[in-house]
C-alpha cells in the first residue's frame, strides 16, 4: 500500500496566510513495517518571481508531533516531516517522497491525483494594493456602464455600484437585458458563485479555470492570483428589477436583467474588493440594506405597522420556538395524513420520553380539489382540514394533542403562500369568499393557470385564514412553494402582487403567530431581497437549501455542502437559516445530526412513530430542569471556511461555528467527508474563525472524548491530524484556558467543556466564571440551560484526588461523591454527572430554569 500524504498548507487548494514566514508540514501514514526506512519528503516549489527548487523536509521528533484525537490503523504509523518557508507573495508547491535513498521518488499527484497547492501572502487590515478604479480589477469594463464608487461599511474594502439600463415592459411582457461586465482580474485563480440551484433554491458552484456558470447567480467571488477578492452581488426585488449573473463563451460576467415596471429602469450591481473573502461579502451586502431600505421608505404604513408588532415580541420567544426540539410530518408519515396517524407519532414519541416542543404538520392536511395531473394543478379548496381525514376537525385534533401532551408548546400547519401548491381551487369556499385572480406559469413543470386571490384581498384573506387557525389552537405556520410568484409570465401579475403577498403575509403572521413562522422555498432573487434582508422585523426561519431526500443517498453529502455554502451568503440576512428536518433512524443520520447542531438553526426530526434513534437525539438535545427538550444552538450561524473549494474535489467540507461572546467563546469546527475516498488533512487551529493567538485553548473530539494539551493558535504545535472514511464526520471544539498559578504544582490549566455528551457541547452554557480563592482552591460556577453530564477539564487531574481535592454543589446543595468521577476516556477530564445528581437529590427549577453548578479543588494538592 501505497503511504498515505497530506500537508499544510495543502496540496490542490489555495491557502491564505498572513505572515510570511511559516512552517509546511507534511504527514505521511505508512505500513507498520515500513515505519523504520529512511524516508525523505521533498517540497518542490515555486515562487512568484522564480522558477521551480526544492528543499528537503526534516523529520519531527515524536515529542513535536501534533495532538492525535482518533484512533489511527493499528498497522500504520505517522510520521511528520517540516522546514521553514519565506513567501514574498505567493508559492505553488508539490511534494515527492520516497523510503531511503537509492528508492524512486513518488510524486504526490500520482498517488492522489491532487494538484499543486498555492500558497498566497495577504497581510490584513492594509491599504496595501487597494485600486482606485473598478477597470483595473474587472478588465475590459464595460464603457457603456454607470460606475459609482460607494462609502463601505466594512473595513479595508473597497465598494462601487454598477447600472446597467434596461427597458420598460410592454404589454404586459418584461423587458429583459444581457449586458457584458467584463473578467473579474483578467482571469480569476479560482471563483465561487450561488446560482438558481433550481427555482425555489440557491446552490453553491465552483470552478479554477475560466469563468462558466450552468445557471443564473446572485453572488459571485473571485481570487485573483495575488490573493484579492472580488464579489459581485447582483441586486433584486428593488422597483421591479431582477438582476443575475451569468458567464460568456468568453469567460466574462454577463449581467442578466429582467425589468416588470412600466417605466426604463436600471439593473444593480454591488462590486466590492479587499484581501478578507468575509470582509468583502458583508461589503456587498450591508450596501444592498442600505439600498432596499431607502425603496422602503416610502411605505410608512407598513414601516409602522412591522414596528409596531416587532415591538410585541418578548425575548423569551425566541428560545421557546428556535431552541425546543421539533418534530415535522412530512417523512415521516406520509402524503396521506389523517387525525390518527398524527396523533399516534405523538404519542409513540412520549412514550420513548422524546418531549419535543414543536410539532409541524406538513403538507396534505388541507381540504384539497386534485384536480389536475398532480400536486402543481391541484387548488385549495377551504380553510377546515380535509373532512374525511380529519372528520371532526383540527381544532379537535390539536385540542386533544395538547390536554395529553403539554410538553408541545407549539403545533404549526403548512400551507403556501398562494394557499396550495396550485392555488386556489375556482370551484371551492374559498374562491366564493374572496375575489380571484387567473396567472399563468412560465415554469417548464407549470405550464397551466392558476388561481389565486386578488391583490384586494391578499391581506383579508390571510387574516382570515389565520384567525381561523388560532382558534383551533395552532401557533405557528410553515409557508412554502414561495418561489411560484416568480413563474407567473406576467410582468403586470409580479408588479402587483409580489410585494402584495410577500408583505401582507409578513404582517399576518407577526400579528398572529409573532416570530412563529418558516419561509420556504423562498431562495429566489426577489424574495432574498425584499422579505428576507431589511431588518424592520424579527428574525424569522428561513429554510436554506434543496429538501432532505431520505432515499437518494448522493442527496446527504450534496445537502450539507448546500447548506454550508448558502449560509455565506444568508448568514447576513434577517433570518436565521434552516437546514431541514431529517430522520435519526436512517444510514446517514449522524451525518446530518452534526451539521445541524452546528447550523445554529433549528433542529426537527421526521422520523416514523418507533423509529427515532434516541441516543443520536439525546446528542443534540437534553432536558431542562422543567423537563422541556431543548437544543444546544450556538450562538454564530454554522458556515463553510473553504469558499473557494468545490464539490468534486477529495478535501472536507469544514463547517465552522461559535458560541458565546467575542474574545472569550468557543469556536467550533465540524469536519465532514463529502467525497467519494477517505480523506486524512493537517488543520490548525488558528484555521477555525474566533480562536484568537492572544488566548489558549484545548481541543476536544466529539467522537473519541479526547482532549489535546493546552495550544496556542499560530504555533507549529496547533495542528489537529483529522481522518474521515467515506461519510465519516467529527466535532472539534475548542475551548478557552483560564490558568491559574500554584506554589507547589506550578502553572494549572482549567476549561470548561460544557454538557461532554452534546455534539455542540459549549452552547449548554449559558454563563460561567473561574478565580482563584484566597484559600488556594479554583473556583468555577457554570450555568447551564439543559441537564446532562459537565465536563472541566484540568491539566493536574491524573495527579489529583476527588475525595480530597474537590466539592461540587448544585442549586447550592452538595452533590453525591458517585456523580464525580474522572472521565474514562481522558483522565484529564472531570465528569459531572448533573442529570442524575439532580433526580437523585429531587431538585426543582427555580424561577430561570436553569442549573448552577458549582465547582471547588484544592490546586495545592500534594
Amino acid at each position: 500500500m501505497e503511504p498515505n500524504i497530506s500537508s499544510y498548507p495543502p496540496l490542490g487548494q489555495v491557502t491564505q496566510l498572513k505572515d510570511k514566514a511559516f512552517q509546511l508540514c507534511v504527514l505521511l501514514e505508512v505500513e507498520d513495517d515500513l515505519a523504520d526506512d529512511s524516508w525523505e519528503v521533498v517540497v518542490w516549489y515555486s515562487p512568484a518571481d522564480g522558477g521551480w527548487t526544492e528543499k528537503l523536509l526534516s523529520p519531527s521528533p515524536g515529542d513535536d508531533y501534533p495532538p492525535s484525537l482518533q484512533a489511527t490503523s493499528p498497522s500504520n504509523t505517522l510520521l511528520y516531516f517540516r522546514a521553514p518557508f519565506f513567501v514574498s507573495s505567493s508559492l505553488r508547491f508539490t511534494i515527492k517522497y520516497r523510503n531511503g535513498p537509492n528508492r524512486p521518488w513518488t510524486w504526490s499527484h500520482q498517488e492522489s491525483g491532487i494538484g499543486d497547492g498555492v500558497v498566497l501572502i495577504n497581510p490584513e487590515k492594509s491599504f496595501e494594493g487597494m485600486e482606485s478604479s473598478l477597470s483595473n480589477i474587472i478588465h475590459g469594463l464595460n464603457p457603456d456602464l454607470k460606475v459609482r464608487a460607494a462609502a463601505s461599511q466594512t473595513p479595508y474594502t473597497q465598494l462601487w455600484t454598477v447600472k446597467a439600463s434596461v427597458g420598460s415592459a410592454e404589454d404586459d411582457r418584461s423587458a429583459y437585458t444581457d449586458v457584458e461586465l467584463g473578467t473579474p482580474w483578467g482571469g480569476a485563480l479560482r471563483y465561487f458563485a450561488l446560482v438558481r440551484h433550481g427555482s425555489p433554491w440557491l446552490g453553491p458552484r465552483h470552478g479554477s479555470s475560466q469563468f462558466s456558470l450552468d445557471k443564473d447567480a446572485v453572488v459571485c467571488s473571485f481570487l485573483s492570483h495575488q490573493g484579492k477578492h472580488l464579489v459581485l452581488l447582483g441586486v433584486s426585488g428593488v422597483a421591479d428589477v431582477m438582476t443575475l449573473l451569468r458567464s460568456s463563451n468568453s469567460g466574462s460576467v454577463m449581467l442578466h436583467i429582467r425589468n416588470d415596471a412600466e417605466t426604463q429602469s436600471d439593473g444593480l450591481v454591488l462590486a466590492a474588493v479587499g484581501d478578507n473573502f468575509e470582509s468583502v461579502i458583508a461589503a456587498v451586502m450591508y450596501h444592498a440594506r442600505t439600498v432596499t431600505l431607502a425603496t422602503r421608505n416610502g411605505d410608512s404604513e407598513l414601516t409602522r405597522e412591522l414596528q409596531s408588532l416587532s415591538d410585541d415580541v418578548h425575548p423569551e420567544w425566541y428560545e421557546n420556538w428556535y431552541d425546543g426540539l421539533g418534530y415535522c410530518t412530512w417523512n415521516a408519515l406520509g402524503q396521506h395524513l389523517n387525525d390518527e396517524k398524527i396523533i399516534h407519532a405523538v404519542e409513540a414519541l412520549a412514550k420513548d420520553h422524546i418531549n419535543i416542543s414543536s410539532l409541524i404538520i406538513d403538507d396534505n392536511w388541507q381540504d384539497i380539489d386534485y384536480q389536475g395531473q398532480d400536486q402543481y394543478q391541484y387548488g385549495w379548496k377551504g380553510f377546515e382540514a380535509e373532512p374525511s381525514a380529519f372528520p371532526h376537525g383540527l381544532k379537535d385534533m390539536v385540542s386533544r394533542i395538547r390536554s395529553r401532551h403539554p410538553s408541545i408548546q407549539h403545533i404549526a400547519v403548512w400551507h403556501a403562500l398562494l394557499g396550495y401548491w396550485g392555488g386556489i381551487s375556482s370551484n371551492g369556499n374559498l374562491a366564493k369568499s374572496y375575489k380571484t385572480v387567473q396567472v399563468d406559469r412560465g415554469d417548464s413543470n407549470l405550464k397551466e393557470p392558476m388561481t389565486v386571490i386578488a391583490k384586494e384581498d391578499v391581506s383579508k384573506f390571510y387574516d382570515d385564514f389565520y384567525r381561523f387557525l388560532s382558534d383551533c389552537g395552532i401557533d405557528g405556520v410553515k409557508t412554502d412553494v414561495q418561489y411560484m410568484i416568480d413563474t407567473w409570465v406576467s410582468a403586470k401579475d409580479r408588479r402587483e402582487l409580489t410585494d402584495v403577498y410577500l408583505d401582507s403575509w409578513m404582517v399576518s403572521a407577526l400579528r398572529h403567530f409573532s416570530i412563529k413562522a418558516i419561509s420556504c422555498m423562498s431562495q429566489a432573487p426577489q424574495l432574498l431581497f425584499h422579505q428576507q434582508l431589511p431588518r424592520n422585523r424579527p428574525p424569522m426561519l428561513v429554510r436554506n437549501s434543496d429538501d432532505f431526500y431520505p432515499d437518494i443517498p448522493d442527496s446527504h453529502p450534496w445537502h450539507l455542502f448546500a447548506n454550508a455554502h448558502n449560509a455565506l451568503l444568508t448568514q447576513h440576512l434577517n433570518i436565521l437559516p434552516d437546514w431541514d428536518m431529517f430522520q435519526t433512524d436512517h444510514e446517514f443520520a449522524g451525518f446530518h445530526a452534526a451539521a445541524r447542531c452546528l447550523s445554529g438553526g433549528p433542529i426537527y426530526i421526521t422520523d416514523a412513530p418507533e423509529k427515532c434513534n434516541i441516543g443520536l437525539i439525546n446528542q443534540m438535545a437534553g432536558p431542562t430542569p422543567r423537563g422541556k427538550t431543548v437544543i444546544f444552538r450556538p450562538s454564530v450561524v454554522g458556515k463553510s471556511i473553504d469558499a473557494y473549494t468545490g464539490y468534486s474535489e477529495p478535501v472536507m467540507l469544514k463547517i465552522v461555528s461559535y458560541h458565546g461572546r467575542a474574545v472569550t467563546g468557543t469556536p467550533m469546527l465540524g469536519v465532514f467527508n463529502t467525497s467519494q475516498q477517505p480523506l486524512r488533512e493537517l488543520i490548525p487551529l488558528s484555521r477555525i474563525p474566533g480562536a484568537l493567538e492572544s488566548m489558549l485553548y484545548v481541543v476536544r473530539a466529539h467522537h473519541s472524548g479526547l482532549v489535546t494539551p493546552v495550544m496556542k493558535p499560530g504555533s507549529s504545535a496547533a495542528l489537529l491530524a483529522v481522518s474521515l472514511d467515506v461519510r465519516g464526520y467529527d466535532i472539534f471544539t475548542a475551548f478557552p484556558v483560564a490558568q491559574f498559578d500554584s506554589e507547589t504544582n506550578g502553572r494549572v490549566f482549567v476549561a470548561n467543556l460544557g454538557l461532554i455528551e452534546k455534539m455542540t457541547a459549549a452552547a449548554a452554557i449559558t454563563a460561567d466564571q473561574s478565580e482563584l480563592l484566597h484559600t488556594g482552591k479554583v473556583f468555577l460556577d457554570t450555568r447551564l440551560k439543559a441537564l446532562g453530564v459537565l465536563g472541566v477539564y484540568i491539566s493536574s487531574l491524573p495527579d489529583m484526588s476527588i475525595e480530597r481535592d474537590f466539592m461540587v454543589t448544585i442549586q447550592g446543595q452538595p452533590i453525591s461523591p458517585h456523580t464525580v468521577t474522572v472521565n474514562t476516556a481522558d483522565d484529564h477530564v472531570l465528569s459531572i454527572d448533573v442529570e442524575i445528581a439532580w433526580k437523585e437529590m429531587g431538585l426543582e427549577a427555580g424561577w430561570s430554569n436553569e442549573v448552577e453548578v458549582k465547582l471547588y479543588f484544592d490546586i495545592e494538592h500534594p
